[in-house]
């Protein structure tokens, strides 16, 4: 076998001989790479060109040619409000209502998220039992589907689901907890942390294995409490990994879509309807679908990711250089 790949290579070693002969070294590079250029340039920045046209145009008409241009006007729905706490003031108070959702989900997922990972991540550090098959159960969720993981909250919780069933065999009394606004966000909020947080604990379970144990042999020299070693020693040299979770997390939730989408559709009513949904109901399922308006709310949306991504680059060469 190795005869065969080594003919091979001697083969192929002719005329690439002779591109670097004429060309240079530095050519036969770029014509390597440019099918990849153009496809990446084909499905990645022409749709997002596209994406900034259409925000710019009116009407209902799928065809650039058949659209109008309105210049700022979408934006200017969109961001018309007496009081943008208030969303029954805006002109788009869907909109705004999922903006509100979306910040709310935001601060409460990635907070609680960040928080339940560092203390699982501290505990699957130490010396326990099966730790190997703790870190599997924790990190098992990540690989499933969004859409199956919501299927599957979604049956324990629905009102015929196994939740209510066990309650109703123990003498407690059904809830309709998908019916309830509150409930039903608050149970999103669950769902995306159980589906997400595996990934998080590994990324801080790898920080703290980075941390040298010569440290902790010093602080136990020292008989410094368990707390103090934590918030003096762990955490400090930990910061710089839970930057970085924090920012993915920031990216990762302002995006969330489908696992809420499959699991609630946004209701009760609006009650967990986030901006990605807005985008893709405005754009796609509402009549007449208004293609300029979805888009101007994507734009909004890519603003903010891009100054969150501009964050985590910070970070990470702030770390990099110390």
């Amino acid at each position: 076998m190795l005869n065969v790949i080594s003919i091979f290579m001697r083969f192929i070693e002719v005329p690439m001989k002779f591109l670097q002969d004429k060309l240079g070294l530095k050519t036969p590079a770029w014509l390597f790479l440019a099918p990849n250029l153009v496809l990446f340039a084909l499905f990645a920045f022409l749709p997002v060109i596209l994406n900034i046209v259409y925000s710019l145009t009116g009407t209902d008409q799928i065809l650039l040619s058949d659209r109008t241009f309105v210049g700022g006007e979408n934006f200017s729905v969109l961001a018309r409000c007496d009081n943008y706490l208030d969303p029954n003031s805006c002109s788009e108070d869907l909109f705004w209502r999922a903006v509100h959702n979306t910040v709310i989900f935001v601060v409460l997922q990635v907070g609680l998220m960040v928080g339940f990972s560092l203390l699982t991540a501290l505990v699957l550090n130490r010396e326990i039992k099966a730790r190997g098959f703790f870190r599997a159960v924790f990190f098992f969720p990540v690989l499933l589907s969004p859409v199956v993981v919501a299927l599957i909250w979604k049956w324990i919780l629905q009102r015929e689901g196994v939740l209510n069933a066990w309650m109703e065999g123990v003498g407690l009394e059904s809830f309709n907890w998908l019916l309830d606004a509150s409930w039903a966000f608050g149970w999103t909020v669950f769902l995306s942390i159980w589906a997400h947080m595996g990934f998080y604990t590994l990324i801080l379970l790898a920080g703290l294995q980075a941390i040298p144990r010569d440290v902790y042999e010093a602080a136990m020299m020292d008989r410094a409490s368990p707390w103090r070693v934590f918030r003096r020693i762990t955490l400090p040299l930990l910061m710089p990994t839970m930057l970085v979770v924090l920012v993915l997390a920031l990216i990762k939730g302002v995006q969330t879509f489908d696992e809420v989408f499959a699991f609630t559709g946004g209701g009760p009513g609006s009650a967990t309807t986030l901006i990605i949904q807005y985008i893709y109901e405005t754009g796609f399922a509402a009549t007449p679908r208004l293609f300029g308006l979805a888009s101007a709310a994507s734009v909004m949306l890519a603003l903010i990711l891009v100054v969150l991504t501009v964050v985590q680059l910070w970070i990470n060469r702030r770390n990099v250089n110390g």
